[in-house]
């Protein structure tokens, strides 16, 4: 989530923003001002409109929930959408969209669990769902590579346009402009209603995990074979290519950058996390599970099936930056001293992680269906949130980090409240 975060807490404030939050698939802003890509894709609206009015109720309260097996389960959530599961909105964190396996998707309110309107006439399973920088539009993508984007305060469809196998879906940060990887290498950029396209070709083999960078102007795209190349919008070249030994091992599984787009980081099924340069491309250094490894050539890891590394992120307010592992190990680095600082571990495998964006506090969501909040500073646990019965498989945290959503193979997203139980 990448990608937009934030939903506003109980009472609504401001204009309404999409929080996206996808039930299935895997787990997945910019500041600066992006005219020349705009300019390039024609001029680009950066309109400032709210949703309209809810049509249908889709929520139970915590108490008319039914409980797994009969028993009492604990459930510290507020709200439960029992429709879908999905992701918040980038703008004023008041809406959720979710997709799900039944070839829907949702936009529904957070604050009074009332449904705004459906995305219907996808083909497969609804796993990528995300609204623009401005929540004007919501876009969703299901597994046969169908994508629709739908103006949210007209409720309508308007625009879609069909890939090949959609691997993953992410919203410029300031413009109305799309990017999708595709099974095919592809990655795929379009202007948003109008549909002008054009397209970046990777290696013959996925674009597994993608990332517009805060610049707005170039692109981090992992693939399937190993490697990572960094694009130029604008122009379509590739500005940076790691592989061999520069680049992973196995496939990508995901990328990130930090708050100024400066640092890359890549995540792999190889079980390493490396920190590039965005401007020269070169790698920084290599984070291995136990420690980090300066520049150092990467080893084929005996643990690369059962153990990858599912997600990473950047702090924004400190040096730092988490990786996530199946294993259930949650690891925080030091990037000045380029040292692991902290091993926080999970009973499960680790699904997703995100930072609070003004604090250095890591949310974790894992297989075992907990909401976890770390200090990097101390590596402590800070709370804990249960209500899922089965794993949670994505979530979104917004702007002020008081609103938790999360999305379960239970067929539910939930919201939580940041100010939650302390364990």
């Amino acid at each position: 989530m990448e990608p937009g975060e934030g939903l506003g807490a109980g009472g609504v404030h401001g204009d309404e923003e999409i929080i996206e939050v996808v039930e299935l698939g895997p787990p997945g802003g910019g500041e600066t001002g992006h005219h020349d890509l705009a300019e390039e894709m024609e001029d680009v609206d950066f309109e400032d409109e709210g949703g309209g009015e809810p049509d249908a109720e889709a929520w139970e309260s915590e108490d008319d929930e039914g409980v797994e097996g009969g028993g009492e389960a604990q459930d510290d959530s507020e709200v439960t959408f029992s429709l879908h599961s999905g992701d918040l909105d980038p703008k004023t964190n008041t809406l959720a969209v979710t997709g799900g396996e039944d070839d829907k998707a949702f936009v529904w309110r957070v604050s009074d669990g009332e449904l705004l309107f459906e995305c219907s006439g996808h083909k497969d399973s609804v796993t990528c769902v995300g609204g623009s920088h401005d929540s004007v539009f919501v876009a969703t993508g299901d597994m046969s590579g169908l994508i629709k984007v739908w103006r949210v305060d007209a409720k309508e469809e308007v625009w879609s346009f069909e890939v090949g196998d959609l691997e993953w879906m992410e919203w410029h940060p300031q413009a109305h402009v799309l990017l999708a990887g595709t099974a095919d290498g592809n990655t795929w950029m379009w202007k948003i209603p109008s549909g002008d396209c054009k397209t970046f070709q990777g290696p013959a083999c996925p674009a597994t995990c993608g990332r517009i960078l805060p610049d707005g102007k170039r692109a981090v795209v992992g693939y399937e074979d190993g490697t990572m190349r960094i694009w130029d919008l604008k122009q379509g070249t590739s500005l940076h290519v790691l592989k061999g030994q520069d680049g992973h091992q196995d496939p990508l599984t995901c990328v990130a950058s930090n708050q100024d787009g400066s640092l890359i980081m890549t995540g792999s099924v190889d079980c390493h996390a490396k920190l590039v340069n965005s401007a020269t491309g070169k790698v920084v250094c290599v984070f291995k599970m136990g420690g980090v490894t300066p520049k150092a050539p990467i080893s084929e890891g005996e643990e690369a099936e059962s153990n990858s590394g599912g997600s990473l992120g950047f702090c924004n307010v400190m040096p730092l930056a988490a990786v996530g592992y199946l294993d259930g190990t949650l690891a925080v680095y030091d990037l000045s001293t380029q040292s692991l600082r902290h091993k926080c571990q999970h009973e499960s495998g680790i699904v997703q992680l995100l930072w609070g964006g003004g604090s250095a506090v890591v949310y974790t969501c894992s297989l075992d269906g907990a909401v976890r909040l770390w200090d990097a500073r101390s590596g402590k646990m800070i709370s804990e949130y249960r209500g899922h019965s089965a794993e949670i498989l994505d979530f979104a945290v917004n702007k002020d980090a008081s609103i938790v959503v999360t999305t379960s193979g239970d067929h539910q997203a939930k919201v939580f409240c940041g100010g939650g139980p302390d364990r």
